[in-house]
């Protein structure tokens, strides 16, 4: 399975900060997101935060491919999200997170 590492700012205030954890909490994603998360392929979704970076790693079917959200509750999460992060300076215009390439592998090292 594919894994897929991928990087986004927060706004780096402490309020922004605790808001975008809150959110993130267990249990507290709408159920509708998580649904569309799984449904679209993503097997394995964590996200870790150092600072106000966010790191996200996916581990996703052979198949997957990301697409733009659709279903309201995604569009109403996204437009939350939106609120309180920052696309990096170097990320593509269009990008929200960032993709991080994988420069070291210990399986690869004799």
């Amino acid at each position: 399975m594919p894994r897929q590492v991928l990087l986004i700012d927060l706004v780096d205030e402490a309020a922004a900060i605790d808001r975008y954890e809150r959110w993130h909490a267990a249990g507290a994603v709408p159920p509708a997101v998580c649904a569309d998360i799984r449904g679209s392929g993503i097997l394995a979704m964590e996200i870790y935060r150092s600072g106000n970076r966010l790191v996200m790693v996916m581990e996703t079917r052979e198949d997957y491919a990301p697409t733009r959200e659709t279903i309201e509750a995604v569009q109403e999460w996204e437009s939350r999200m939106d609120s309180v992060q920052r696309p990096l300076p170097w990320a593509d215009r269009d990008a929200k997170w960032t993709p991080a390439a994988r420069i070291f592998s210990l399986a690869e090292q004799p």
